[in-house]
């Protein structure tokens, strides 16, 4: 088994063994016990409809999006993209009716936003129940890390000496902030709105601290909202994912265009604001649950099992003492340094694809024929393209006024364990070709 990509997974439905740095204020079973059984919708982190389906052996039915139906013909071939899932078609969940298919909320939102693509449904028949486990791409820096010491040879000298001095020049100028994290994460807490000021401010220094401000904010909101649009999905088996997306496209200008995290950095009124206008009561509590998650997270995610919070500090840190004492945090930069590379298109595929081989054994061997965005079992769900016991059929489909899907063509396609080229893929890139993830250019609208 790949210890660290197990690391990487998470099952709600049972109690967490993971390894973590001592000297936590609270250990990652009080949060799993916080978060269950002290928010509204805990529960459905362990009985939720997309999981009860995963686990039950019986057929699975996704809905896929796309602008590519043409060359899919043409090549009767379905290939797979990086992001959030490592190495899996991106879908969203559907229950079947007796009138139709119907698509998660996700999945409906993802029909009303994009219409301009296709639809595809997808029936998985496993040969047997998977385990609730998801992959959580927040923790995926020690993957990025392995991959990238492994190949650096695809790399000229300037580009490798380019990514070591910027991830570590990263992290030395943030440690500051850094330091903060882990003295919170180990009891002694920074008021605050003075903590998330401090953490807006370190965001662009540091892109990965937007991506965890981000997901903790989505959790907040999606186990905490009691609107009447939340219950109702939350009648359904489903975390309401409509939330997240309001935060992100009111946070940031343009967010609809790219989808880039780094650029999420609210400060503590800014934050207030938000969360106001998308459910009033909730903005109360947003700063301290953003301090007191965000700094719990940082800290188990960021340093090496055998650290200490209390005694470890980011300042003096150099690259290869990063890579024993935080090798998570150093492979998260590393990672978001090499996506803006120039050479970035031409070793998308050497770097990912690196990155997919294990993710895709991984699953195999767990029995898993379709992974999960496990940071919550919100709906991402995707396909396993390298499962060798699964009974995979692909439709063409499309909606009713009711916003049911119905198949009306099956395709003849099969999955291939293949990346798709970095231009045939969905991940948001800018004008100039770059993915998510670089300074936004000198004038450019914040947030």
């Amino acid at each position: 088994m790949d210890t660290e990509l197990d690391d990487a997974h998470t099952d709600y439905t049972q109690t967490p063994t993971r390894q973590a740095p001592s000297g936590l204020a609270e250990t990652e079973t009080d949060w799993h016990r916080r978060l269950l059984h002290d928010t509204p919708n805990g529960w459905l982190l362990t009985d939720n409809t997309m999981t009860r389906t995963l686990t039950s052996g019986r057929p699975i039915h996704l809905m896929h999006t796309t602008t590519a139906l043409d060359a899919i013909r043409r090549s009767g071939q379905l290939h797979v993209s990086s992001g959030c899932l490592v190495a899996a078609l991106y879908c969203a969940p559907l229950t079947p009716e007796p009138a139709g298919l119907r698509p998660h909320n996700l999945g409906a939102y993802l029909l009303q936003t994009k219409p301009h693509t296709r639809t595809l449904t997808i029936e998985v028949t496993p040969a047997r129940s998977a385990p609730a486990k998801g992959i959580d791409y927040l923790r995926l820096g020690r993957i990025h890390l392995r991959t990238y010491l492994q190949h650096r040879s695809f790399l000229t000298e300037q580009e490798d000496t380019r990514l070591r001095h910027t991830a570590e020049q990263q992290i030395r100028a943030t440690a500051p902030f850094l330091d903060l994290l882990l003295a919170n994460a180990a009891g002694t807490r920074t008021p605050a709105a003075a903590f998330v000021d401090q953490l807006a401010a370190a965001v662009p220094g540091l892109p990965f601290l937007g991506y965890l401000y981000f997901e903790v904010l989505s959790e907040y909101l999606m186990l905490h909202s009691t609107s009447p649009e939340t219950r109702k999905c939350a009648a359904a088996g489903e975390m309401n994912n409509r939330l997240y997306k309001r935060l992100a496209f009111s946070a940031v200008t343009g967010m609809d265009k790219l989808f880039d995290l780094s650029r999420f950095h609210p400060d503590h009124t800014r934050l207030c604001e938000l969360i106001a206008r998308i459910e009033p009561h909730l903005a109360t509590d947003a700063a301290v649950y953003t301090r007191d998650r965000l700094a719990h997270l940082f800290a188990a995610i960021a340093l090496a099992p055998h650290q200490d919070v209390t005694a470890y500090s980011f300042r003096e840190g150099m690259f290869d003492e990063l890579a024993l004492t935080a090798p998570s945090l150093l492979g998260q930069s590393v990672f978001r340094e090499m996506r803006i590379l120039d050479r970035y298109p031409q070793l998308y595929l050497a770097f990912e694809q690196a990155k997919a081989l294990p993710a895709w054994n991984y699953w195999n061997s767990s029995g898993i024929a379709t992974p999960f965005n496990g940071f919550l079992p919100k709906g991402e769900i995707g396909v396993n393209p390298a499962y060798p016991d699964a009974d995979i059929k692909v439709w063409l489909a499309e909606s009713c006024g009711r916003g049911l899907l119905h198949p009306t063509e099956q395709l003849d396609v099969s999955f291939v364990p293949r990346l798709a080229d970095l231009g045939m893929t969905a991940m948001r890139r800018d004008a100039t070709g770059k993915a998510a993830g670089h300074p936004a250019p000198a004038g450019a609208p914040a947030q």
